[in-house]
């Protein structure tokens, strides 16, 4: 089961949250957006089912699964910009007609994936509390949320399924190529997960968000009007 909210009327915006986080995270943009909006709790990620195996185009399938039918623009942050690029293929079904990822990890070490390994393979955490687990939930996010922990006969946790974080890294290159829409990739002039620099290696025509960190649409909702510009319909 994937977990949906939505609402408005108009041009369908699906919006894809990052890792740990979950739809909620998009309150603040969805009205600057002027059409429709569907905001999807990524598989493993609060209120949707947690998936056997986790890839992006295992988390691209299972969204697609409750996008309706017609054309859609999809924003996606960090995972979800990945999971974005990945249904702009046309290989999911969903007709993409503009996509756009914002704080897209580009460059991955060896130590990167090996720490995402690791995390991947370690049982979650339990809590004696809601607030504790909510603490750590918002440390996996980078931001707090009203739906990042679930309640277990043991205790409390994150909502998140740790195995989540075994995504490993994306081809952002390949992913750009394969896109039958137009494609932008966007980063925070200081986010420390995807610098400008490595963004702009990545797509010399990406856009660069004035004084935000990695999580743009909650620090400053309106500093995203520009990246929903570019996805609204010509």
């Amino acid at each position: 089961m994937v977990h949906v909210e939505r609402g408005g009327d108009g041009p369908l915006l699906v919006l894809l949250h990052g890792l740990g986080a979950t739809g909620e995270v998009w309150r603040g943009v969805t009205g600057l957006w002027p059409g429709s909006w569907l905001a999807v709790d990524l598989p493993g990620h609060g209120r949707s089912a947690a998936l056997d195996r986790y890839s992006f185009g295992s988390f691209a399938a299972a969204v697609a699964t409750v996008v309706p039918p017609g054309p859609v623009a999809v924003l996606g942050h960090s995972l979800g910009g990945v999971v974005a690029l990945t249904l702009a293929s046309g290989w999911f079904g969903v007709d993409v007609r503009a996509v756009a990822g914002v704080g897209v990890k580009v460059r991955w070490s060896a130590d990167d994936l090996a720490r995402a390994s690791a995390l991947a393979a370690k049982p979650a955490r339990l809590y004696p509390t809601c607030e504790d687990a909510s603490a750590w939930a918002a440390k996996l996010a980078g931001v707090p949320l009203a739906h990042g922990v679930v309640q277990t006969q043991a205790g409390w946790r994150a909502a998140l399924d740790p195995a989540a974080f075994g995504v490993g890294a994306p081809d952002v290159s390949g992913l750009l190529a394969a896109a039958k829409a137009p494609a932008l990739l966007a980063t925070g002039e200081h986010d420390p997960l995807c610098p400008p620099a490595d963004l702009l290696d990545a797509q010399p025509g990406g856009m660069v968000l004035a004084g935000v960190g990695h999580n743009a649409h909650v620090e400053q909702p309106e500093s995203i009007r520009p990246v929903l510009e570019r996805l609204l319909p010509g």
